[in-house]
């Protein structure tokens, strides 16, 4: 009871929701820009949103049609703002915010105020969050559908599911699943919490129907992407070495369960959030047996179910210091706040820094700006490297690029189609200076296509280094013809 009168008269005072929302927004907006860096997945949102629509759609024929509601929505933003860091990843900053709020609803309805409220706080925090708060990428997106359908379901399971809720719900599922079909792996998580709570027959139907309907809508998109899944082959092997960070993952989501004092047939915060942080990360497992899939941004959605069972402890240690210390509970949220901000401070600077990413594609750019002069070519190995020219196309003006046969946009790709080797043989022979944009040593691969064979080998057995520079993981080398070549 003296508990229960501790947090009324707090709850009366200061409703829960803007706080983590004015929270996660502050950790967003802290260092947005990177000092002005963008790697190489955010260049591929940025170059693709710049295209008009009618390209965007040639494109999605060919390559990453798994993103294409993502690339719409930043092509209408960057018509109506322009392209910069901040309309790129604002977005990302908003929907972050918008699932720590969810997980503080959630908490607080299930398990009382000091849990929503520590788990809207640690939510932000937590590491994939804050890597994903501040990226080009459709992630946090689908982040913040998995919170507000998960909070959908919670509101049906209290008595509250209507069909506009349920309709509501399959929407939401919908839309995250054209955003990245596998979030919907929400949709077993979300069985196995109407499984835990013994759900009635009534809301089984329902769940049954907006879930087949989401499913359904997102299905041609699943068929279509597999025609693509050349795409993701460079997703390594499942080793066991990958399963240190779920495992780690899943005994502190596990500990907070134990201390929820989960009960079958009842709804709880360990009903919700295990199911939400365990079982999207075991069923990506599972489907990376088959075919290599497991990158953690894919099911970062599961965050969601760890903030809720961290809240859940910090709400219990709460809860269970009330009685004796009256004065001093209410200071367990905000200190344990406190201090997983101080141990986590050099992390959350190192993801703002623009060493936090493979690659800068702005900085290399920048490079090529100063080193270029009239008349030189320019090459990319690999191809993809050609995303610096995209992004930043002003700072490679008056550069020849030797090896393209077909731009980006006319044949409906991310890196254009390169002609034949013996075409880029003759055509890099006839310049005096070339530029090549490549990787950096530490983070490049070995040479494996062709083309790129053949352009090592011109650069290497005809040209000298004139100029060499790195930044940031690429690295752009200034080739002069050999005297008497």
């Amino acid at each position: 009871m003296e508990c229960r009168s501790l947090e009324n008269p707090l709850r009366r005072r200061l409703p829960l929701w803007p706080i983590p929302l004015l929270w996660t927004l502050a950790l967003g907006l802290w260092g947005l820009s990177r000092q002005h860096s963008v790697w190489r997945d955010e260049a591929a949102t940025w170059q693709v949103a710049r295209r008009p629509v009618a390209d965007i759609w040639h494109m999605l024929g060919q390559v990453d049609a798994v993103h294409g509601l993502y690339y719409l929505l930043m092509r209408a933003l960057f018509a109506c703002f322009g392209p910069g860091t901040t309309t790129l990843r604002l977005p990302s900053v908003l929907a972050m915010a918008v699932a720590a709020v969810c997980v503080a609803v959630i908490g607080r309805r299930l398990a009382g105020y000091g849990a929503g409220l520590a788990g809207g706080l640690a939510f932000g925090l937590l590491p994939a969050v804050q890597f994903h708060l501040q990226e080009g990428r459709p992630y946090a997106l689908v982040t913040a559908g998995a919170g507000m359908s998960t909070l959908l379901l919670v509101s049906a399971l209290q008595g509250r599911g209507r069909a506009v809720h349920w309709a509501a719900y399959g929407g939401t599922v919908a839309v995250c699943g054209l955003l990245n079909w596998l979030s919907l792996l929400i949709l077993p998580a979300h069985l196995a919490t109407l499984l835990w709570t013994r759900a009635r027959r009534r809301t089984w139907t329902r769940w049954a129907v907006a879930s087949t309907g989401a499913v359904a809508a997102v299905l041609p998109l699943v068929l279509f992407s597999r025609r693509q899944a050349a795409q993701v082959s460079w997703i390594p092997p499942l080793t066991w070495h990958m399963l240190i960070g779920p495992a780690i993952l899943l005994a502190i989501g596990g500990l907070g369960a134990l201390l929820d004092r989960p009960r079958a047939g009842r709804l709880s915060v360990a009903a919700v959030g295990l199911p939400l942080l365990a079982v999207p990360q075991l069923c990506l497992l599972g489907l990376s047996l088959v075919r290599p899939l497991f990158l953690d941004r894919y099911v970062l959605f599961s965050m969601l179910g760890l903030a809720l069972l961290i809240g859940a402890a910090l709400g219990t240690a709460v809860r269970v210091a009330g009685p004796r210390f009256p004065s001093g509970s209410r200071w367990i949220v905000p200190v344990v706040v406190a201090v997983a901000v101080a141990a986590l401070l050099p992390q959350s600077l190192a993801k703002r820094s623009p060493a936090s990413r493979v690659d800068d594609v702005l900085a290399v750019a920048a490079d090529v700006r100063r080193l270029k002069e009239s008349g030189d070519a320019v090459v990319f190995i690999p191809a993809a490297r050609r995303d610096t020219a995209l992004v930043s196309p002003e700072h490679f003006a008056g550069l020849r690029d030797v090896a393209l046969a077909r731009s980006p946009v006319a044949s409906g790709t991310l890196k254009g189609q390169e002609a034949d080797p013996a075409r880029i043989r003759t055509a890099m022979l006839a310049h005096q200076r070339i530029l090549l944009v490549t990787d950096a040593p530490d983070v490049a691969r070995p040479v494996s296509n062709e083309r790129d064979k053949v352009k090592s080998a011109v650069l290497r057995e005809h040209f000298r280094v004139e100029a060499d520079e790195q930044v940031r993981g690429r690295r752009v080398t200034v080739y002069e013809r050999t005297r008497g070549d």
